[in-house]
């Protein structure tokens, strides 16, 4: 009886032994996860490490000055696992980051909560709210905000190339905490292009922390601000004399403007809007330009209506042109003349420019063919300028003429071209927004495919393999034969 007792116990002390070794690695587990979600210590071992930020988005991140909470909107067992670990890791980050999942038909509350101002601004399933209670204001980012594409012109698709979970998410949090949005005003009233036709240029402004404001020049509620950038965009119809006075109030105190000016705009019978350009010393030319066939490189696979100009180094472009990002392409565009020398208030630069062997064809000339007519003038064009005028109340003012708006608002362009960063530094030119772009880049959605060639790891084994099968072989044979 003593020895069953003995080996009883015996039994017992093991069994207690294992199950507390058990609960102890159980929860050194617990900890061991619970640290890695506070600290971000878990590795990322995915192809594209889409589930780590840039140093960038660690200097954002630092540097918070407001809390910023996160809504990740997701249905049990239907959350974007990528995405979670790179929300823990932004909380890990920083103090100022924290973040949620939300089931939405739980909590339909967040739609009331967080209306946006546009169509497009709709809280819906599968998407984050970044929301900074200090500033009152949110960001909706939706499934389409994660993704980058890409346009296969041979099949004349969009593909997706890559994932901006990063991206688009920094963007966000720098948006809801800034102190101060800049603010782009849109006119209105004159045939301009409207909300519809610049929704993508708006949400490329919105998406980079801009104020989009469409206002009517006779409108009380929205009125010009010396901080603004007042964009003119194509307008058909005349300004009033006492819109035109607006409008030059506005630049006498220091605003700037960002005009577009399409060759079938009809300038000519618009005596203020001529007026306005001239104040920067510069006047469109009736016509369409068209490139010559002996500069191939200046027009698009034999189009010459669609021009590929010549991105000279400006204020604007410089570093675009450093870069090589000078790729732009206008589907048909007004040409401009310089202005003469002799007004010390102001200076102008050619942006873009036309080959030297463009012509400049009238819309009352012959439109059935493109070859140069006698009646036609000769290039090369400035395609759009850009200006700055120190003004009668010694404020400087800022302009950029632009003679072809598709570069704004054709969706393809802004895949094919490096039209949306031209559209970003002319708009930091003309505000005089210092802010760093951040400029995230996209992380590859898909795996590159497997070759000796794309792996280093796998040269050094293809070298290494048959070298120590060869000295193995060696090792074995050479002594075998001395013994013989």
């Amino acid at each position: 009886m003593k020895e069953k007792n003995r080996a009883w116990k015996r039994g017992s002390a093991s069994l207690l032994a294992v199950l507390l070794l058990v609960a102890v690695l159980t929860g050194l587990c617990i900890l061991g996860d619970r640290l890695e979600l506070r600290y971000g210590w878990r590795r990322d071992y995915s192809f594209n490490s889409v589930t780590t930020y840039s140093e960038k988005t660690g200097e954002i991140l630092a540097s918070l000055k407001y809390p910023v909470h996160i809504y990740a909107l997701f249905s049990r067992d239907n959350e974007d696992r990528p995405l979670m670990e790179l929300l823990n890791r932004y909380s890990a980050g920083s103090d100022m980051v924290s973040w949620e999942t939300a089931d939405l038909s739980l909590n339909p509350s967040l739609i009331t909560r967080f209306r946006g101002s546009t169509s497009s601004e709709v809280v819906s399933s599968d998407s984050l709210i970044v929301s900074c209670e200090q500033t009152g204001r949110f960001r909706i980012l939706d499934p389409s905000d994660f993704v980058s594409l890409n346009y296969d012109p041979e099949a004349g698709v969009y593909e997706m190339a890559g994932v901006t979970y990063e991206s688009s998410l920094t963007q966000a949090i720098q948006y809801v905490t800034m102190d101060v949005i800049p603010r782009i005003m849109i006119l209105q009233g004159q045939g301009e292009l409207d909300e519809n036709g610049t929704e993508i240029l708006a949400s490329l402004l919105v998406s980079n922390q801009y104020e989009v404001n469409y206002f009517t020049l006779d409108a009380q509620e929205a009125e010009l601000e010396k901080g603004d950038l007042l964009m003119i965009l194509s307008p058909v119809r005349d300004f009033t004399d006492a819109e035109f006075q607006k409008i030059r109030t506005f630049i006498l105190k220091g605003g700037s403007v960002f005009i577009t000016c399409d060759y079938t705009d009809p300038v000519e019978n618009m005596p203020n809007m001529q007026a306005l350009l001239r104040y920067y010393g510069v006047q469109p030319l009736e016509g369409i330009v068209i490139a010559s066939d002996e500069e191939p490189q200046t027009y698009y696979e034999g189009r010459q209506l669609i021009l590929i100009p010549y991105m000279q180094s400006t204020a604007i472009t410089r570093e675009m042109v450093e870069n090589h990002s000078n790729t732009l392409l206008l589907a048909g565009s007004r040409a401009f003349e310089m202005p003469g020398a002799g007004d010390r208030d102001l200076s102008v630069a050619a942006t873009l420019t036309s080959g030297s062997r463009a012509w400049l064809r009238s819309l009352d000339g012959d439109l059935s063919t493109l070859e140069q007519q006698a009646e036609d003038r000769p290039g090369p064009f400035a395609l759009a300028l850009e200006a700055e005028r120190l003004t009668e109340n010694s404020e400087i003012s800022r302009a950029f003429i632009l003679g072809c708006s598709t570069v704004l608002t054709s969706a393809d362009l802004y895949v094919m071209t490096d039209s949306q960063e031209m559209i970003l530094r002319t708009v930091q030119y003309l505000l005089g927004d210092e802010r760093e772009t951040l400029n995230i880049p996209a992380r590859l959605a898909l795996r590159p495919k497997l070759g000796v060639g794309a792996l280093t790891l796998g040269r050094v084994l293809w070298i290494l393999l048959p070298v120590s099968i060869a000295l193995a072989a060696c090792l074995v044979l050479i002594p075998r034969r001395r013994r013989h």
